[in-house]
């Protein structure tokens, strides 16, 4: 039975070229196509495949919020991200959220195929382009991580919410928490990092590879 896989890109000459690409795989077969975000939830409805190649930016959403969206709807589709962009913080942002691979769009022909075949197995595949750029990013991360100031579990998770710019309302919602505990939280953060605004808030959740 072949690997069902869809094509997010808003691009036509993109999903051309991959499709292109697909045909040389005998053990593979692209179900549908789709240019933007709302146009593949629609599609999802009707048809799932094994396997969504999901660009990042789309004219209506993007696709770290997108990949969450697919997920919570459709668990069995594994969704390997393709793009232009060698961001190592989009990388986590995207497996973070569910996604199972991660691949450049300058990816050749066997890259893209040992991508497929591995996610479809259930494993991780990153682009061996970016590969060397994350080991030595965690390295770093490891080294500097020895002097920072500590945070509880939760106080991680409010972080990370409020560099998503969540208000305390919906920090509230998302963790079941009360909004009075939110905000206790965010003061318990503030106080132990020092850090007076969110652009500060952000910036320590990016180096802490919360986001």
């Amino acid at each position: 039975m072949p690997i069902r896989v869809a094509i997010t890109d808003d691009h036509p000459l993109v999903i051309n070229g991959l499709q292109t690409m697909l045909a040389e795989m005998p053990d593979v077969e692209v179900l549908f196509t789709t240019l933007n975000g709302s146009a593949l939830l629609e599609q999802l409805q009707q048809q799932q495949p094994d396997i969504l190649l999901l660009d990042i930016v789309l004219p209506d959403t993007h696709g770290t919020e997108l990949t969450r969206q697919v997920l919570k709807q459709f668990r069995a589709v594994k969704i390997i991200a393709l793009t232009n962009y060698d961001n190592s913080h989009l990388v986590r942002q995207m497996l973070r959220n569910g996604a199972s691979g991660y691949l450049l769009k300058n990816t050749d022909m066997p890259t893209l195929a040992t991508a497929i075949r591995k996610v479809n197995q259930g494993q991780q595949f990153i682009d061996p382009q970016l590969e060397e750029a994350l080991v030595q990013e965690a390295i770093t991360r490891q080294k500097s991580s020895k002097n920072e100031v500590p945070l509880t579990k939760r106080e991680t998770e409010v972080l990370q919410l409020i560099a998503e710019e969540l208000s305390s309302q919906e920090i509230s919602e998302r963790l079941s928490i009360s909004p009075r505990t939110a905000e206790k939280h965010r003061s318990n953060i503030i106080q132990k990092l020092g850090i007076r605004n969110v652009a500060g808030l952000v910036k320590e959740a990016y180096r802490r590879g919360l986001i």
